[in-house]
């Protein structure tokens, strides 16, 4: 390899060695070369050399580096995502398109920051079919946290996997108790999943049936069967009966059932199944914590990858992850944002629109009077910061501030004036002083005033909303 020592021999190989001259030997003439050296530069200098002056191997090499390094490929690299053409939000189709990607319904083409709880699952599914063994699992944890999306996902891939390795596929059930009329109409959807024909009697009930079936074997082969109970506390009854006698479906004595139960409450299994402790198959637990703000901002990006167009501002995805992770973490809640910021910003479209035809009609009657035209914009947009704080703004308001803000405007500065006298120390205020306080503000802000016995109705008014305590005494009423 050619070392720079190397590099710059071989640049000046071409002139000519100078012979050394001793001092006593040399001339005026010989001391003054005949051309005078070229002044030295700094490579920094050379990199904008001119064609007068090239720069030589080494300047060209540095600024080769220079050149390179100053591009930033990790930057570049990373806002690849968003370097695509804008949307057009007044495309219905286009439109149709972006909220479809961010509807809760709408599965991603692949698993996202939940990785290591669906490979924990599928492994268990995975040991429980090559085993023939029955088996129970709790997936619990905050709502929109991505339980039922990693169960549709590993029910998938088992079955894939069974198809690949060759093993008997199990029969899937996947059900959600809100659909149930009563909890214990889920040991009749389990009958009918194994036995469609099945008729029951009056006398025996569907979880007599099905324990029957498996208390002797022959009776349905070696068969497994994958039970997915989604919003599993729906089954929370009085006695917990319904819960118990769900699980223990999985220790009958040629049970074939491989469990899957999924709710919000951590613990369940410790406060409504404690028998299942005793008897040794109490459920295995999976907890799923609320997504970080890193990891909804990169869900949103997953999902909108695929389209061919850019809908979203990258500040505004990153407003909402850090809004949806600082209050629960719940990734439907951040979807829901996203959508509300979309119907924002089709409503600003709208209002635009007909700003626009107004402009143009102005603009047609000043071309007629000779008048130069004022040029009308019809740029397209994206979904931008401010209309993702308008979306956030719905989706987190306090109803006590939505309530606040909807009142007449003497009732706010009444609020006003009542927090004012609280934060100058005064434990208890009387209605005359509020009225004070308030009379202080109207001045300042230019108003005309109420009397003493308006203020004292809207004081009752406040009071009703419970926004204002008003304790009626013996001389006056109060604000305690």
């Amino acid at each position: 390899m050619p070392t720079i020592a190397d590099r710059v021999t071989s640049t000046f190989s071409d002139v000519a060695p100078t012979k050394r001259r001793l001092k006593s030997n040399s001339t005026a003439e010989d001391e003054i070369p005949a051309n005078p050296p070229a002044k030295w530069k700094s490579p920094r200098c050379c990199i904008h050399s001119s064609p007068k002056f090239p720069s030589n191997g080494i300047e060209k090499e540095f600024s080769d580096k220079l050149a390179t390094t100053s591009r930033f490929p990790l930057k570049q690299s990373s806002n690849n995502l968003f370097a695509k053409p804008k949307w057009n939000p007044t495309d219905s189709e286009q439109m149709r398109v972006v909220k479809e990607a961010l509807h809760v319904s709408t599965m991603p083409s692949s698993v996202v920051c939940r990785e290591d709880e669906s490979k924990k699952v599928l492994e268990f599914c995975k040991t429980s079919v090559e085993r023939r063994k029955p088996g129970s699992l709790y997936l619990c944890g905050c709502p929109g946290t991505g339980k039922t999306m990693i169960m549709e996902k590993v029910k998938q891939s088992l079955l894939n996997w069974s198809n690949e390795v060759e093993v008997e596929q199990p029969d899937v059930l996947f059900m959600n108790c809100t659909s149930l009329s009563k909890s214990s109409e889920i040991f009749t959807k389990i009958l009918q999943n194994i036995q469609p024909k099945k008729k029951i009697n009056g006398s025996t009930t569907a979880l007599k049936h099905i324990q029957n079936l498996f208390a002797q074997d022959g009776e349905l082969g070696n068969k497994m069967m994958l039970l997915i109970i989604d919003e599993l506390d729906y089954l929370i009854t009085k006695d917990h009966e319904v819960l118990h006698e769900l699980f223990m479906l999985t220790t009958l004595p040629f049970s074939r059932f491989i469990l899957i139960g999924i709710a919000n409450a951590i613990d369940l299994a410790d406060r409504f199944l404690p028998r299942l402790q005793s008897l040794n198959c109490k459920p295995s637990v999976l907890t799923f914590r609320a997504y970080s703000k890193d990891q909804i901002q990169k869900i949103l990006k997953e999902r909108l990858v695929a389209l061919p167009y850019t809908a979203f501002q990258p500040q505004a995805l990153e407003l909402c992850a850090r809004k949806v992770a600082a209050a629960s973490g719940d990734m439907r809640k951040a979807l829901s944002v996203c959508r509300s910021a979309i119907d924002t910003l089709e409503s600003e479209m709208k209002e635009n629109a007909s700003t626009i035809d107004k402009m143009s009609i102005e603009n047609e009657s000043s071309d007629q009077e000779n008048v130069p035209a004022t040029p009308v914009s019809r740029e397209m947009d994206i979904v931008q910061i401010h209309h993702m704080a308008v979306a956030l703004s719905k989706t987190y308001r306090s109803p006590v501030v939505e309530t606040i803000q909807s009142l007449p405007q003497h009732q706010q500065i009444i609020l006003c004036s009542a927090v004012k006298l609280f934060r100058e120390g005064k434990k208890e205020s009387t209605v005359g002083e509020l009225n004070k306080s308030y009379d202080t503000i109207c001045k300042s802000a230019k108003l005309r005033s109420v009397g003493i016995l308006e203020l004292s109705s809207l004081c009752k008014a406040l009071n009703d909303l419970g926004l204002l305590k008003l304790v009626r005494s013996q001389k006056s009423e109060k604000l305690p």
